[in-house]
């Protein structure tokens, strides 16, 4: 397993940043590439499935989640249950004195064995850059949220 944690400071309310963070159907104006979209259920409740489809020119991977634990406005976990993509996904929120801090943390099964853990050595930095770039657009994101 491996774990990658990226986190932004973001000038709105804890409670606004969690919303924000998890209204799944808005993420793409965030997150760099993706399409997200409620598969089942709520999207707001432990059992609910959620989609995510990453890439350019419909080449990419549909990651498939399935939310496992909900304590809005702090936590949410989802556990990626994709033939590729496998683990868990962790948004936590924290007060932080002038809004919140949102943090994103993956903790991935990486396939292949230790070809996949030599990869990751590579793949590991950008997919990195990507994530805090969505974050960094999600702080901008949040000052307007909802719209």
């Amino acid at each position: 397993m491996s774990e990658l944690t990226v986190r932004v400071d973001v000038d709105a309310e804890p409670e606004t940043v969690f919303a924000a963070a998890t209204d799944w159907n808005r993420q793409s104006e965030w997150i760099l590439g993706t399409r997200v979209r409620v598969t089942r259920g709520d999207g707001s409740s432990v059992g609910s499935e959620v989609a995510a489809f990453t890439g350019v020119g419909g080449v990419g991977v549909t990651d498939t989640m399935l939310v496992v634990s909900w304590d809005a406005p702090r936590r949410c976990e989802v556990q990626h249950t994709g033939r590729i993509v496998r683990g868990y996904g962790i948004f936590t929120v924290r007060p932080n004195g002038h809004g919140a801090t949102f943090e994103w943390t993956e903790q991935l099964e990486l396939p292949l064995g230790a070809v996949g853990r030599l990869g990751w050595r590579f793949v590991s930095p950008l997919f990195a850059w990507g994530l805090q770039q969505s974050l960094d657009r999600f702080a901008d994101f949040c000052r307007s949220y909802p719209p």
